[in-house]
């Protein structure tokens, strides 16, 4: 008897599903993208339970006569292409023919259709890859598409399915990637029974974003339009110093296409790198328009993702048309960085901005009282933690201020040559134990608001806030409901300027998005919070006197680490007299 078999067509397009249908989201977006191929100018979503128990998709485009329904329900079936060559041609979003047999091969699916040559419409009713019944039904022109308890054939692939909020984001944001794209196409999308967003045609992209994502995103976004033989970059751009922890507001679309490009997001974040600080992306909602046969959109099962033909040439051409558009702004090197406070709130005068909010300031040239070291060890002899501090502080005491370079570092003369000291490495350093320190022992005051700032999220952001807020809210904030994907934060931690209150919780989800903060351990969570924390909300106080300077050095010396920021820079740096006289 052979070993080797055909699979059954039901078990091969189960198999191939893995590839097209990863979760409720991928279903949405095959189904949307047959709606715009079929030329609908109006395209209704539904959801239940995350997506788990109905999908829905209807249009209003072209339709399908029954031969062409059956036949679109075979692997490999598509009016797109008839060659491989045909690929370097395309203008339509899908090609293949994989997504319906494969979505009615893991759901209890549905197909009405009609053409509009047609006086009765088609019905095929699919359960789990077996066809139930094919017969006449009545609807307008167009394609219903339903999809229910998805994955119920193959139960495996459900435990691998996220909360329904999490699922609910993906499918939401999905929707809104493909009203992005195609603005001139009326977009309803319904979440268990109720409308959770409804835009209707639109003229302009800044019309789609502030239907979609809100006025003021759509206010603070700068329009591009540039060309060249070839090549056509056209959408909205953010304003320099308005960077995000995360790529997730970077949206980049070849030729209509959501996708993920490698090209284009480094091209943008080359364009930004002298008006966002380091480790921030730019937010961007870019289209690039190229001939199709210059852009391989077939190197990813879902075809997420593209390869140009001529990359160097795109990179080249995206970052000389974004830079010129931030030059007419009146932009130069560095210039744009949204200016910031000179102290965190709740701190006193400058000689108090090396200390904790409320706390006495440290006195030039003393030891804080809250040194990480033990006095001594059972045995009354001092330890090597004690000896160390020790040891650092009298180095310390030696060291004479000179003066501040560049308004970062700070210049001493010590017995054995000169010290430069990174005055930001070291108050992110100082800070970040802190915070540590505070979030261990679940001691975080917090202040109220006396005016709630309104926080108005995407949808798997908000998601993520509703699964994780017990987290954020043990570090200091309070955070309510205030409708769909709309919070308001109505407390803040006492180190926290409120001002940066909303950036910072969109920095800490877009962490938890990208799975760099993880909550599954709370010591390693908590750490990444205060690591986050120190670099991106306390602010670096502004330059000041030589006990200022002086009380900086003793307080990084009395850290564990002193000789890092948590980012892992060096906070200091010295030159020895023999290095300097052998370089003189």
């Amino acid at each position: 008897m052979p070993k080797i078999h055909i699979l059954p067509e039901r078990v091969a397009n189960q198999i191939a599903a893995g590839e097209v249908v990863e979760r409720p989201a991928a279903v949405i977006k095959e189904l949307i993208e047959n709606s715009l191929d079929a030329g609908a100018t109006r395209i209704e979503v539904e959801f239940r339970q995350g997506g788990r128990e109905l999908l829905r998709v209807e249009d209003n485009g072209c339709g399908m006569s029954r031969e062409d329904a059956l036949l679109a329900l075979e692997r490999h079936a598509t009016s797109k292409i008839a060659e491989t060559a045909d690929i370097d041609r395309l203008a339509t979003f899908g090609f293949r023919g994989e997504a319906l047999p494969s979505i009615a091969s893991v759901s209890s699916f549905t197909l009405q259709t009609r053409a509009e040559n047609e006086d009765v419409g088609t019905e095929i009713r699919i359960e789990g890859g077996k066809q139930i019944h094919v017969r006449d039904c009545g609807r307008p022109v167009g394609t219903s598409v339903e999809a229910a308890r998805l994955f119920h054939p193959v139960p495996a692939r459900r435990k691998f399915l996220k909360t329904d909020a999490t699922e609910a984001g993906h499918l939401v944001q999905c929707v809104r990637l493909y009203a992005l794209a195609c603005p001139r196409v009326a977009f309803t999308l319904i979440e268990d029974g109720r409308v959770a967003f409804r835009s209707p045609q639109c003229e302009t992209l800044a019309e789609r974003v502030g239907e979609i994502f809100g006025s003021q995103m759509a206010e603070r976004m700068i329009p591009i339009e540039a060309g060249e033989p070839g090549l056509r970059l056209s959408g909205l751009i953010g304003r320099p110093g308005e960077g995000r922890s995360t790529r997730h507001e970077l949206m980049t679309f070849v030729n209509g296409r959501p996708v993920d490009s490698r090209a284009l997001s480094f091209a943008l974040r080359e364009s930004y790198r002298d008006s966002l600080p380091e480790g921030r992306y730019p937010r961007a909602i870019l289209f690039l328009a190229c001939d199709p046969a210059d852009v391989d959109v077939n190197v990813h099962p879902a075809k997420r993702e593209v390869r140009f033909r001529r990359e160097q040439q795109v990179r080249g051409f995206v970052i000389r048309c974004v830079l010129e558009r931030l030059r007419e702004l009146g932009t130069e090197a560095g210039s744009a960085i949204a200016p910031i406070p000179a102290r965190p709130a709740g701190l006193g005068e400058p000689a108090a901005a090396y200390g904790f909010a409320g706390s006495p300031p440290v006195a030039p040239g003393a030891v804080p009282a809250a040194l990480p070291a033990e006095a001594a060890t059972r045995s009354g002899q001092p330890s090597a933690a004690t000896e160390g501090v020790a040891a650092r502080e009298a180095r310390v005491r030696t060291w004479r201020f000179l003066g501040i370079a560049h308004n970062l570092y700070a210049l001493f003369e010590t017995p054995s040559g000169i010290v430069l000291l990174d005055r930001r490495a070291a108050h992110e350093r100082i800070w970040f134990e802190r915070l540590k320190g505070q979030f261990a022992a679940g001691r975080v005051p917090g202040q109220r608001l006396l005016l709630p700032l309104p926080l108005e999220l995407e949808p798997v952001a908000a998601a993520i806030l509703l699964d994780s807020r017990p987290f954020i809210e043990a570090h200091g904030f309070e955070i309510a409901d205030f409708g769909a994907n709309f919070f308001r934060i109505e407390a803040v931690p006492q180190w926290m300027e409120p001002a940066y209150a909303e950036s910072f919780i969109k920095d800490v989800l877009g962490e938890l998005r990208d799975g760099r903060l993880a909550l599954g351990n709370l010591d390693l969570a908590r750490d990444e919070l205060a690591r986050l924390a120190a670099s991106r909300v306390v602010r670096l106080p502004a330059a000041s006197g030589a006990s200022e300077m002086e009380s900086l050095a003793v307080q990084l010396f009395a850290t564990e680490s002193p000789l890092a920021s948590p980012a892992g820079r060096p906070t200091f740096i010295e030159i020895d007299r023999a290095e300097l006289a052998r370089r003189f």
